[in-house]
């Protein structure tokens, strides 16, 4: 199994004693950190620099010929986007103030403790993550495109907001920290994970499992694998998506969902970077790249005790939320144009001409559903299309069966969305709120007056009347 380097670029060593540079290297190497470059003698390190681009360094103070004070100036005159970790025996504030004001990243005193050690580098290899997505994301806001669109292309959108997230994922997909991704049923959250892992460039293969109603023994044997005789009828090994997943991703969805169990296990699993196959004792490394996804509001799910929060900051290193389908109207007539010529190639018809009053009656419902529902909408309404233009009924009577549940029971977005109505410091008066709420409703159903009045609940009549006062 070939194990990439982590982080892509080398963390270079300097320290002119042969037992700590091992010791330094020994410990980075078994937290995972591979890729490192060792160098006892100071007078190399600016040419070592030149010709390796590295990710950090650590950096000893007391050394003969050029000393790391030196040193640290002349990297941070040369290459002032490296974090320099100073490792040193110096144990006087003065010396520490110092390094700090040369620009230091940060300052570790020896004998070196493990922890403390990985934590600062991890910490300094993440600063580069966090600059480089940054200097993507800033280059992509200023040309508005995508470097890459064709890896979009399964994703129907023109909605700016979808674009934003487009452009995230392509500053992000290279990088190895788990993604966490929100929204509710039917967004299109398995798309956007395989669209990551498509841009990523890892080799491996794309995993998915759905996480919901596992119990925590489906859940680890699904998960981790078996050996022989771990279980009655456990006759032979098998191994588990991990294993599947090698130099790959594994895709969790439904993460809300997960026992406490489950969730120790996956903790370790994105803590450690290993786990153990039922009945086994003998730890094994994984190389996968783990993403998740949830319907479920986890602040809730944290407040009740039902998840845990050092799980969740595990999971957030990347979060994308992708906004409802109601909020983005402006996607619907792509999105039927889209469904429709699907649909009619799977059934092997014509698309069929569409009726005026379906786009205001598309953009007038809530689709709790979302993508997902607008695609059976469709598929159901060619199913039973026999000829001239398009049926509206199939649509009106979808919408008449969901309508209630949504009026009973609002379908909510996102923990941090706002709420339907927000209002500004001043509240306004109840017939300037009508008259911006019919406008709305108008806006909405492109000028329909029977649409809107559908969505407002009430008649058409009454909604001629109170225009006709406005007007007046």
């Amino acid at each position: 199994m070939n194990i990439p380097l982590n982080p892509a670029k080398p963390i270079m060593i300097v320290d002119d004693e042969a037992s700590i540079l091992l010791a330094i290297d020994t410990t980075l190497q078994m937290a995972g950190l591979n890729n490192t470059i060792t160098c006892r003698d100071s007078r190399q390190v600016m040419g070592l620099l030149a010709d390796n681009p590295i990710e950090a360094m650590l950096l000893d103070l007391n050394m003969p010929n050029i000393d790391g004070h030196r040193l640290l100036d002349d990297v941070q005159r040369e290459y002032p986007d490296v974090p320099v970790i100073i490792v040193t025996g110096a144990v006087d504030v003065e010396t520490a103030v110092r390094c700090i004001k040369a620009g230091a990243f940060d300052y570790i005193i020896k004998p070196v403790e493990a922890d403390r050690l990985i934590t600062a580098v991890n910490r300094a290899v993440s600063f580069q993550e966090l600059k480089r997505e940054n200097r993507s994301l800033h280059r992509q806001m200023l040309r508005n495109e995508l470097e890459h669109p064709e890896a979009f292309s399964r994703i129907i959108t023109g909605n700016q907001k979808m674009l934003a997230i487009f452009q995230y994922v392509e500053a992000i997909a290279t990088t190895p920290q788990p993604v966490l991704i929100r929204g509710e049923t039917g967004v299109g959250k398995e798309l956007i994970a395989r669209t990551i892992h498509q841009l990523s460039g890892l080799k491996g293969r794309f995993v998915a499992l759905n996480s919901a109603g596992l119990d925590d023994a489906v859940f680890s044997d699904t998960l981790f694998g078996h050996v022989k005789g771990a279980f009655t009828g456990a006759d032979v090994p098998r191994g588990g998506l991990i294993e599947q997943a090698d130099s790959g991703t594994l895709f969790l969805d439904e993460i809300g969902d997960l026992s406490q169990a489950s969730q120790v296990k996956l903790l370790r699993l994105l803590q450690e970077g290993e786990y153990f196959s039922l009945g086994s004792d003998v730890p094994r490394s994984a190389n996968t790249r783990i993403m998740a996804a949830t319907n479920q509001r986890l602040s809730v799910l944290l407040s009740q005790g039902r998840f845990r929060r050092d799980l969740n900051y595990r999971l957030q290193t990347h979060r994308i939320y992708i906004p409802p389908l109601r909020d983005r109207l402006d996607d619907i007539p792509q999105l039927l144009d889209h469904f429709l010529a699907s649909a009619a190639s799977r059934l092997k018809k014509t698309t069929p001409p569409l009726p005026r009053d379906l786009l205001p009656l598309m953009t007038s419902y809530a689709y709790p559903g979302n993508v997902r529902e607008l695609e059976s909408m469709v598929f159901d309404a060619l199913s039973r299309h026999r000829s001239g233009v398009l049926s509206l009924e199939s649509f009106k009577a979808h919408i008449a069966r969901e309508q209630p549940v949504e009026v009973a029971q609002p379908v909510s977005s996102d923990a941090e969305a706002f709420p339907p109505i927000t209002f500004s410091h001043q509240l306004p008066t109840i017939k300037q709120a009508t008259r911006l709420l019919i406008r709305e409703a108008m806006r909405r159903n492109g000028g329909n007056q029977s649409s809107a009045a559908k969505i407002l609940g009430i008649s058409q009549q009454a909604l001629s009347k109170r225009l006709k006062n406005e007007i007046e």
